[in-house]
């Protein structure tokens, strides 16, 4: 097992109280597998990606434990984590386009960066990743300015697996580019996994859809807790939790005519995580909800693989 997180609860501090962005979340990941996160936003998809690799100081590790490869990572310790950042977890940010140093040349940014954490720059196992991510040489000796916004994605990937890390966090990498170069991005994870040059991958998105064609188990959260993950055949096809079916009705079909099936949107807003509510944390948005909905649900194997947090499931 690659990756084993068990009970993991992770709060912002605020002024007005601790955000509880992850509340109680477990889950498991095989070697090699691409886990697609989804969810709306705010329901603790980045959070959950970044506190596997400790990348926020406003984070409070309150509970749960998380296992790579047998080892514990210790996320509530910023110093201790500094051992298996990059080496053994990584992490493609959000808008990673803005990552880089704008005063370096890539490729003197990228032997900085590389030494920081000890290790030499190795020119042609780098050129050779760029090649896999249809990148040209030359742009190592170009500043980030001078790249497109998809190059510089594609930049940034190649920087954050030069360690061939165990575990690769790719978080809403997709976000701000056109379709094509989603693809050529998508692409290019994939590779990236196929290769050998990290050995399992969480890619949080809240495209569904692009989920489906990159991922092989996707996972949906709300608000701070796992409500469905299942293959992702199975998750689209035949969703068990109410709030999955409504995302999925939500998005819209190449081909489809409006007059033909009109898009529903999900009633309501997600309940403030200052103060969640008691039960189930879709009950008041959700269309099928009874009176057991008021005690919370535990996360059930309906099927092989295939995991719910829902009464009616």
């Amino acid at each position: 097992m690659s990756l084993r997180v068990s009970e993991l609860r992770v709060y912002y501090r605020t002024l007005k109280g601790d955000v509880k962005a992850l509340d109680d979340v477990s889950f498991t990941m095989r070697d090699g597998e691409i886990l697609g996160l989804a969810g709306e936003s705010g329901c603790g998809k980045t959070t959950l990606g970044k506190s596997l690799i400790r990348m926020d100081g406003r984070m409070r590790h309150m509970g749960g434990t998380v296992e790579l490869d047998g080892r514990e990572l210790p996320i509530g310790d910023d110093r201790r984590m500094n051992e298996f950042r990059f080496h053994e977890v990584s992490l493609i940010p959000q808008y990673s386009m803005s990552a880089m140093n704008p005063t370096r040349k890539i490729g003197k940014m990228v032997g900085e960066l590389l030494g920081s954490r000890g290790v030499a720059l190795d020119r042609a196992e780098l050129e050779s990743r760029l090649d896999l991510v249809e990148l040209p040489r030359k742009v190592l000796g170009n500043y980030p300015i001078e790249l497109s916004g998809g190059m510089k994605q594609r930049m940034v990937m190649v920087i954050s697996t030069l360690l061939n890390p165990s575990l690769l966090i790719a978080d809403e990498v997709t976000s701000a580019l056109d379709v094509s170069t989603q693809k050529a991005v998508a692409k290019a994870l994939i590779g990236f996994r196929d290769a050998g040059f990290v050995k399992s991958m969480i890619f949080v998105t809240h495209d569904l859809a692009l989920t489906s064609h990159i991922a092989d188990t996707i996972m949906v959260m709300y608000a701070g807790k796992l409500a469905e993950k299942a293959p992702a055949k199975v998750m689209v096809t035949a969703p068990r939790h109410p709030y999955t079916k409504l995302l999925i009705n939500s998005l819209p079909e190449v081909g489809v005519r409006h007059a033909d099936k009109k898009l529903s949107g999900i009633a309501g807003s997600p309940p403030s995580l200052l103060d969640p509510p008691a039960g189930c944390r879709f009950r008041a948005r959700c269309p099928v909800a009874g009176d057991e909905c008021g005690q919370e649900p535990p996360v059930v194997e309906v099927e092989p693989d295939h995991f719910v947090a829902c009464w009616k499931a």
